[in-house]
């Protein structure tokens, strides 16, 4: 992303959004939390489409946590998750095309690239991204 997005008013922009999505949650909408004794670990985020899939729209682990299993453990939740209150139904991500190490990680949890395009960001600026998608899992 460019260094004045990023230097400048992402902070902002991210307290914003999530302030929202919390003041007033998007129907169907759920939020997964890690918190241990130190705080928030981890989170994940879902969203169901108008289009009848499911978007992970975040899955975070706090800077220094990453690699210690709880992306995993949040991913397998959410999950299994939309298997049982969305059944039959795709869960999806998009990612940016430079995040491999992300990419990596939704591959070896079983994600296949279904979709390629450019991001439009409201900033003004652009950036390919990856969509990547589960296989439809049913409940057991």
């Amino acid at each position: 992303m460019p260094a004045d997005f990023l230097d400048g008013p992402l902070l902002e922009d991210r307290v914003d959004l999530w302030c929202d999505r919390l003041d007033d949650p998007l129907p169907g909408a759920v939020l997964f939390v890690v918190e241990t004794a130190s705080g928030i670990d981890g989170f994940a985020y879902l969203i169901p489409r108008p289009d009848g899939r499911v978007l992970l729209d975040n899955l975070h682990a706090r800077p220094g946590r990453t690699g210690s299993g709880i992306g995993g453990r949040l991913l397998s939740h959410a999950l299994a998750w939309a298997a049982d209150e969305h059944p039959r139904r795709t869960v999806y991500l998009e990612v940016l095309r430079a995040n491999t190490r992300a990419i990596a990680f939704y591959e070896r949890y079983g994600a296949a690239r279904t979709d390629e395009r450019v991001c439009r960001f409201d900033q003004g600026f652009e950036l390919p991204e990856l969509e990547y998608s589960w296989p439809v899992t049913t409940p057991a």
